[in-house]
């Protein structure tokens, strides 16, 4: 399978099974919009939920914000977002006027071979308006990454939640930047999904818990199924670090376009506190009550695209398979594509079958449905042959399905198959709830 049918396998099979789907399709679609489809929001809402249980939930020295979209158009001038820093240099073809990054092209127009026009450089920021005067004193923006609501509420989280350095705010939410050659589907978007972490410490302390943080979040990904030789650590050079950061790295994975950055782990040292007690005359510094000492804490930050992720897991769990899978002659001879997905990421969790399409076989496999699916998202499915129903769930990633046969009617037992494994087992009704509470939360 080469590099590019792998994507073009990953995009059709997304559209194809409900994982996403192009934005606005009926009106020829919208650039880099995407709509996340019944299975693709399950799987987002995994993503999110594993990543808030690991980083919160799990940690009694980081809390959770929601901080809004729009904010003073202040913190977005004191972060350096209107700076030229903040800008791409973007080149135009005076043939076919496409337009493209200056570090993306050569002397001349991929597309035609045409010469380009000067340079200029190019904000990303997404300018909007707020009230019914679109004029300059209206002017605001669409937040371009989340962490600024953080540095916003450093002094609202320190005051409400008693919490002491080293601590760290977490959030989940929606950015935006102007991408001048958004790409590779999900990978590079003008409307994106983060979910970030500032761990705030001494700054004494700052390179200790930039490496605890660097291997935390590989390990994370490791933990979810990412295999090895896929993913690494890439630490920035120092003519490669953002102009605020003392040392950076990327968590990169290896996609079919090459290896490209899922993840960055930053020591921003005291730069944004330092900008935004500056800028609003507002004093952000901290006192330390162990060391007796008023400083501005240094800045750990782990930040991750969602959708960057969520293709990440996609590709590293598309499997194919010729033959093996099913016990039809005639599905044995094809090619069977496997999703497999870590269980906790898995959209639908179990799958339940009737062998066949007669009662009392139905009738018992919707009992065994409505009582699963309380706890779980559960599919029930009776329509063709239990092969292609094995086949439809495990494209799509289902761990675990249930078939009811003739038998169950008397020994009151159903065939459990694994996803991976294939082995099938059979487990008295009565329980079935206790066997996937096993399956789902033993850890």
């Amino acid at each position: 399978m080469t590099n590019e049918s792998l994507m073009e396998k990953i995009i059709s099979l997304s559209k194809r099974r409900g994982f996403i789907f192009p934005s606005s399709e009926i009106y020829g679609g919208f650039e880099s919009g995407y709509d996340y489809g019944p299975l693709g929001v399950e799987l987002k809402n995994n993503l999110k939920k594993v990543w808030w249980k690991n980083i919160v939930q799990e940690r009694k020295e980081i809390v959770g914000l929601d901080a809004a979209i729009l904010m003073n158009p202040k913190v977005w001038e004191a972060s350096g977002h209107l700076s030229a820093g903040f800008a791409d240099c973007l080149v135009e073809c005076k043939n076919c006027h496409k337009r493209f990054k200056e570090t993306e092209t050569g002397n001349r127009c991929p597309v035609c071979g045409g010469e380009f026009l000067p340079a200029r450089k190019f904000n990303l920021m997404m300018k909007t308006y707020v009230g019914p005067i679109e004029d300059e004193s209206a002017v605001t923006y669409l937040r371009a990454e989340t962490c600024q609501g953080i540095y916003m509420n450093f002094l609202n989280v320190l005051n409400v939640s008693r919490l002491k350095i080293p601590f760290g705010i977490a959030q989940i939410g929606k950015s935006f930047r102007n991408e001048i050659t958004p790409s590779n589907f999900i990978f590079r978007t003008r409307e994106f999904e983060q979910m970030e972490m500032q761990f705030f410490v001494r700054p004494s302390e700052a390179e200790k818990w930039y490496e605890y943080w660097k291997k935390e979040r590989l390990n994370w990904y490791l933990n979810l199924g990412i295999k090895k030789e896929n993913i690494k650590l890439q630490e920035h050079k120092k003519e490669e670090l953002a102009h605020y950061a003392k040392a950076g790295c990327d968590i990169v994975y290896h996609f079919p376009f090459g290896w490209q950055e899922i993840e960055g782990i930053h020591n921003r040292g005291d730069w944004d506190l330092s900008r935004h007690s500056k800028y609003s005359g507002q004093d952000l510094s901290y006192f330390d009550p162990i060391t007796q000492e008023r400083y501005i804490p240094y800045i750990i930050e782990t930040s991750g695209g969602i959708d960057r992720a969520l293709l990440t897991f996609l590709i590293d769990a598309y499997q194919e398979v010729k033959g093996g899978r099913t016990t039809t002659t005639k599905a044995s001879k094809e090619v069977e594509v496997v999703l497999k997905l870590d269980k906790n990421l898995a959209p639908i969790k179990i799958a339940i079958f009737p062998l066949v399409k007669k009662e009392p076989l139905i009738k018992l496999a919707q009992e065994i449905y409505q009582d699963l699916k309380k706890y779980w998202l559960v599919d029930y499915d009776e329509t063709d042959s239990i092969g292609r129903r094995y086949r439809r769930q495990d494209e799509i990633g289902t761990p675990y399905a249930v078939t009811i046969d003739f038998e169950s009617i008397n020994d009151q037992k159903v065939t459990v198959r694994d996803r991976d494994t294939m082995k099938q087992e059979r487990v008295e009704i009565k329980n079935l709830r206790k066997y996937f509470f096993d399956k789902f939360y033993s850890f």
